[in-house]
C-alpha cells in the first residue's frame, strides 16, 4: 500500500465523518438539543439540519411521546396502621426538551421518586376499607402533586393508575371473614323480612276472613229478620182478613146465628179437649147450662165490637184494634 492510497483513505474517511456530523435527520415525535461549545444552541424538530461540524454537537434526544413508566411496588401504611403493597404506571410527556435536558439531572428518576411519596402520602390520609373505593381520587390527587412538580422539568404529567393494592395475609383473611359475616348477616335479615311479611300477609288474610264472616252474619241476621217482619205481617194481614170476613159474614141475615153455633162448637170441643187431658178439673156452676154460656160469649162479642162501616177494610180493622 502506497503513501497516497492512505492519504486518499483517510481523506475519505475524513469526509464522511463531516458529513455525518453536519448532516442531520431527527426523526418524527423526537427532539434533539444542540450544545455550541458546550452552550445551548437550539432544538431540532423532525426533519433534515446542517450543523457546523465539531462545533455543532448533539447534546441530549428526547421523545415527545406518551410515555408509561411503571413504578415500583412500595409499602405504604394506611390511616389505621395497616401496611399494604401498591405498584402504579405513571404516564407522562415531554412537552419543553430544553427544561427536560438542563431543568433536572434524570427526570425520569425524579418523577419515579417523587410519584412514590405522594402515593405514600395519598394511602396515608384513608383507611384500608377505603383504599379500593378510593382508587380514582387516589390517582387525582398523585396527578395534581406531580404535575406542579414536574412543570419547571418541561414534563407534563398525564395521569396515574394504581394496579394492585395488596393488604398482608391476615388482614386478607380478617377481610374475608368480615365480607362473610355481612353476607351472612343480609341473608339473616332477608329471610326475617320474609317471614314477617308472611305473618303480616296471614294476619291480614284472617282479618278479612273475620270481617267478611261477620258482614255474612250480619247479613244473615238482616235477612232473618226481614222474613219474620215479612211472616208477621203476612200473619196479621191473614188474620185481620179473616175478622173481616167474619165480621162481615155476622152482618148477613143468619149471619149471628151462625156464630152462636160455632161458639157452641168450640165450647164442647174444648171442654172435651179438657176432659182428655187431665183426670181432675174444676168446672164452674152452670157447666150443664150450655145455653147460659153461649148467650154469656155472645154478649161479650156484642159489647167489643164497635159499630163499623161495610166499606171498613181488614188493614182498618187492624189499625182500631
Amino acid at each position: 500500500m502506497t503513501g497516497a492510497l492512505v492519504v486518499t483513505l483517510v481523506l475519505a474517511v475524513l469526509v464522511i465523518v463531516i458529513i455525518s456530523k453536519t448532516a442531520v435527520v431527527v426523526p418524527q415525535q423526537t427532539a434533539f438539543v444542540v450544545e455550541r461549545l458546550g452552550k445551548y444552541q437550539n432544538t431540532l424538530g423532525a426533519g433534515f439540519h446542517i450543523l457546523l461540524p465539531f462545533i455543532d454537537v448533539i447534546r441530549y434526544r428526547h421523545s415527545l411521546k406518551e410515555t408509561a413508566i411503571d413504578i415500583p411496588e412500595q409499602v405504604c401504611i394506611t390511616r389505621d396502621n395497616v401496611q399494604v403493597h401498591v405498584d402504579g404506571l405513571l404516564y407522562l410527556q415531554v412537552l419543553n426538551p430544553e427544561r427536560a435536558s438542563y431543568g433536572v439531572a434524570d427526570y425520569l428518576f425524579a418523577i419515579t421518586q417523587l410519584c412514590q411519596t405522594a402515593l405514600r402520602s395519598e394511602v396515608g390520609k384513608i383507611e384500608l376499607d377505603r383504599t379500593f373505593e378510593e382508587r380514582s381520587r387516589i390517582n387525582i390527587e398523585v396527578v395534581n402533586e406531580l404535575d406542579k412538580a414536574s412543570e419547571p422539568w418541561g414534563v407534563k404529567v398525564l395521569r396515574y393508575e394504581i394496579k394492585n393494592i395488596t393488604p398482608p395475609k391476615d388482614v386478607l383473611a380478617a377481610m374475608e371473614k368480615q365480607m362473610r359475616a355481612e353476607r351472612e348477616k343480609r341473608a339473616v335479615i332477608l329471610a326475617s323480612e320474609g317471614e314477617r311479611d308472611a305473618a303480616i300477609n296471614v294476619a291480614e288474610g284472617q282479618k278479612q276472613q273475620v270481617i267478611k264472616a261477620s258482614e255474612a252474619k250480619k247479613q244473615q241476621q238482616i235477612n232473618e229478620a226481614e222474613g219474620a217482619a215479612s211472616a208477621i205481617l203476612a200473619i196479621a194481614t191473614a188474620t185481620a182478613a179473616g175478622i173481616h170476613q167474619v165480621a162481615e159474614a155476622i152482618q148477613i141475615p143468619g149471619g149471628f146465628e151462625a156464630v152462636q153455633l160455632r161458639v157452641a162448637e168450640q165450647y164442647i170441643n174444648r171442654f172435651g179437649e179438657l176432659a182428655k187431658a187431665s183426670n181432675t178439673m174444676i168446672l164452674p156452676a152452670s157447666v150443664s147450662d150450655v145455653g147460659s154460656m153461649i148467650a154469656l160469649a155472645m154478649n161479650v162479642i156484642t159489647q167489643k165490637a164497635p159499630p163499623r162501616s161495610p166499606l171498613e177494610s181488614p188493614a182498618d180493622l187492624t189499625r182500631s184494634s
